[in-house]
């Protein structure tokens, strides 16, 4: 253990001890929804102090180079299995992320969910703890019980408080989901035994394992099973058939979670591990995901265009941004890369905005249809207004905080696959026109919906101002995560 604490630990279990405290409270749905708020905002809290009280150089350790923290303790030496934790700045981006997307999502649901609300709430804080968990291992096996653990409340969010053909959504997302995450534990068991024989060290963690000398057939054979595990959490065209249907049939909250945090965790695992730990079969496979991402961008704006429910338009248009994150890991160069981790917190924040928007006209008018509104300027112009400001976001409008990841992923990428970026570039053109056309519908024109409309309640306005300081923010001033990052990725992109 370094630093003489175990912050990430309480970081990872402060929310699942949360859930402990819920579950006497089960019958007193009003409390346990101020816990659980109460919880997410101290998770929040800690890692924000963490970000302002981390030391300003790395800590001084040869199996942790470039982490802020780290903990390392033997579990189940027996299998050289160890409790290891670590935060670099990539990490720490993406906790903080995690646990403000969180409060989001409790107070997005404070007044949207109708039964079983203590449930809900310990399912919420559940997905936390093994979402944090996810960014934060640095041991294979204790990486992959979070891993696996996110599944479990996800499966029960959109199952219970889900619409439409929800069941079929939970199934689906379920069985994708875990037949990657089957394979993927194949290729650990596999990739511990092949170092062992070679050293003699049996062991699962990440800062041995990178040392592991693999044949050709051995390093592609793995790495595609990593990767296949984390292009259908992203999800990677053509992986992604799943998602349309969870997104849209899942409750606000559970899709804010899937797009805002979900998705990042597979981006996160080739960040972390699957390029870092085969690097030569990374190589060799770029070609081939540098293709499929410019598709995953071209098809997603192209069926977003085609769509008239709202939150299916959304949901494509989230595969299609998602292209563009994994273009940047694809290439693999220092500003690529950058923009890819940036680009990552950026499509947190907007379409977790926009699907949290979506959220709240439903709960007002039970419609999502695009056509069915207009007027919306004149009737609510406070939820028009950042309606506005987060769809030109998401369109990378120059000055918001799409444009700034996008850009940084085209620029860097150019030089190592200067084709794939002019055709990924038609996919910045794309999100102006069917943009356009929802801020049209929905926003301007003849007044089409003839009910009471309520416009943003304090609490709805709060949520969406502070969304809006991050997209305005980190449009026009990135340079804080920029720096925060340069470290990591620095380490990372000299692997290979």
């Amino acid at each position: 253990m370094f630093n003489g604490c175990s912050l990430l630990s309480i970081l990872v279990f402060l929310p699942l001890a949360g859930c402990l405290l819920l579950i006497p409270l089960w019958k007193r749905e009003n409390l346990a929804k101020v816990v659980a708020s109460g919880i997410a905002f101290a998770e929040l809290a800690l890692v924000g102090w963490m970000y302002l009280a981390i030391p300003a150089s790395p800590i001084r350790s040869s199996n942790f180079p470039g982490f802020f923290l780290a903990e390392d303790i033997a579990w189940i030496p027996r299998f050289g299995i160890h409790y290891t934790l670590g935060m670099d700045g990539i990490s720490l981006l993406l906790t903080f992320l995690t646990a403000f997307i969180i409060v989001v999502a409790m107070l997005a649901a404070w007044l949207g969910v109708n039964k079983r609300g203590t449930l809900h709430y310990l399912l919420i804080l559940a997905m936390e703890s093994s979402i944090m968990g996810v960014f934060l291992s640095l041991d294979l096996f204790l990486f992959y019980l979070f891993w696996e653990m996110m599944l479990i409340p996800m499966f029960f969010l959109i199952g219970i408080w889900g619409d439409g053909r929800h069941l079929y959504s939970t199934v689906k997302f379920f069985l994708y989901t875990l037949v990657g995450s089957l394979l993927m534990l194949l290729a650990i068991i596999g990739l511990y035994l092949i170092h062992g024989d070679q050293s003699g060290v049996y062991t699962f963690a990440l800062t041995g394992l990178l040392h592991t000398h693999l044949t050709t057939a051995a390093g592609y054979w793995l790495f595609a099973a990593f990767l296949l595990a984390f292009a259908i959490k992203v999800p990677v065209f053509p992986l992604h058939t799943w998602l349309p249907d969870a997104y849209s049939d899942a409750s606000t909250t559970g899709t804010l979670i899937l797009a805002a945090l979900m998705a990042k965790t597979g981006a996160y695992g080739l960040i972390r591990f699957a390029f870092p730990l085969f690097p030569a079969a990374a190589a060799k496979f770029t070609p081939a995901l540098l293709v499929l991402a410019v598709v995953g961008i071209l098809y997603g704006s192209w069926v977003a265009y085609a769509q008239q429910d709202m939150k299916r338009l959304i949901a494509y248009s989230s595969f299609g941004h998602m292209g563009f994150i994994v273009l940047g890991i694809a290439a693999w160069t220092p500003v690529a890369l950058s923009g890819a981790v940036l680009q990552m917190v950026n499509h947190g924040v907007t379409t977790g905005a926009l699907f949290v928007l979506i959220g709240m006209l439903g709960e007002r008018t039970t419609i999502r249809d695009t056509g069915a509104f207009g007027g919306l300027w004149g009737k609510v112009p406070r939820f028009a207004f950042l309606f506005l400001l987060f769809s030109m976001a998401s369109a990378g409008l120059p000055g918001l905080n799409n444009f700034t990841g996008e850009f940084l992923i085209l620029l860097g990428s150019f030089r190592v696959a200067p084709l794939p970026v002019v055709l990924a570039y038609l996919g910045i053109i794309l999100p102006l026109i069917y943009t356009v056309r929802l801020v049209q519908n929905l926003l301007f024109g003849e007044e089409r919906y003839r009910g009471p409309l309520a416009d943003l309640s304090l609490r709805e306005g709060v949520i969406l101002v502070v969304l809006a300081f991050f997209v305005v923010y980190l449009g026009v001033h990135p340079a804080p995560v920029l720096d925060l990052i340069k470290i990591p990725v620095g380490i990372l992109t000299g692997i290979r």
